[in-house]
């Protein structure tokens, strides 16, 4: 899992900054001439595991047997990078692999800082992760890490998950249960770190219909109206809120303590 560590934390917010990794030679490149999948078990899919491990898709210990959950993280690492999602680590999948050069902590060049005037909400964050943006939510009080895309929103950002897996993640960060309680997060889009907070509760969306089509059912008791579930067969119902500095609730169009108080913590934690 990355940690990308950003300096210069302002009294009444935080300077963001661009990043540029380097990290050649981090780690053990997989044969791009292999052909790994169901049913084989070797050395070379420990290190596929691995490498798949580092970058957030493989949810368990390696073990060196490509199964079903090798598999299954195959193909959403396949579907994230737009290759073609079969499961198999070919060629192509295995290059992609060995091309994100990301392990551990990457070195990093500090590019030119901005205020936090300038990177609140309205000022600047609603513009810098447009609608259809696809993030990196990274949980503090876990370490666990899954990629969400911005489909709604305005006051903050209504988000989904991008795929099942990743709905496994971010609903085991609470525990496995959907929950209206808060966490401070880093969302980390286009090399740049933002702290922010989100809520555990899928809400306002069915899967099963069209995105923003008029339905009867919602999740969360939202009732008839207009579906907010724009990205299907991800393991969830609706979108779920990511505030950030001086964002606001959609149903009372005030900022939230709590998520503001959760976006200070991940202040000091992008500090580090």
């Amino acid at each position: 899992m990355k940690k990308i560590i950003i300096s210069t934390i302002l009294s009444l917010g935080i300077a963001l900054i661009p990043l540029h990794i380097n990290t050649a030679n981090a780690y053990t490149q997989i044969n791009s001439s292999l052909l790994l999948k169901t049913g084989i078990r070797n050395q070379n899919v420990v290190l596929l595991q691995n490498r798949l491990k580092e970058l957030g898709y493989f949810p368990a210990n390696p073990t060196g047997y490509y199964g079903s959950i090798t598999k299954q993280s195959v193909l959403n690492f396949q579907k994230a990078n737009n290759l073609v999602a079969d499961g198999i680590a070919g060629k192509n999948t295995i290059q992609k692999l060995n091309s994100l050069n990301i392990k551990n902590t990457p070195s990093v060049t500090r590019g030119s800082s901005t205020t936090s005037s300038n990177w609140s909400w309205f000022s600047k964050i609603q513009y810098a992760i447009p609608r259809g943006a696809t993030f990196e939510v990274l949980d503090i009080y876990s370490g666990k890490s899954f990629k969400a895309n911005r489909t709604y929103g305005t006051n903050h950002i209504d988000a989904e998950t991008i795929s099942e897996y990743d709905t496994s993640i971010y609903k085991s960060v609470f525990g496995g249960n959907w929950s209206w309680s808060k966490r401070p997060i880093v969302v980390t889009y286009n090399g740049i770190s933002l702290p922010a907070s989100m809520a555990g509760m899928p809400h306002a969306g069915n899967d099963n219909a069209p995105s923003a089509a008029y339905t009867t059912w919602r999740s969360d008791g939202y009732g008839a109206g207009t579906n907010l579930d724009a990205i299907k067969n991800n393991g969830m119902h609706g979108v779920f809120d990511i505030h950030f500095i001086g964002s606001r609730t959609h149903s009372s169009n005030r900022v939230d303590n709590v998520h503001q108080n959760n976006i200070k913590i991940a202040q000091k934690y992008i500090g580090k």
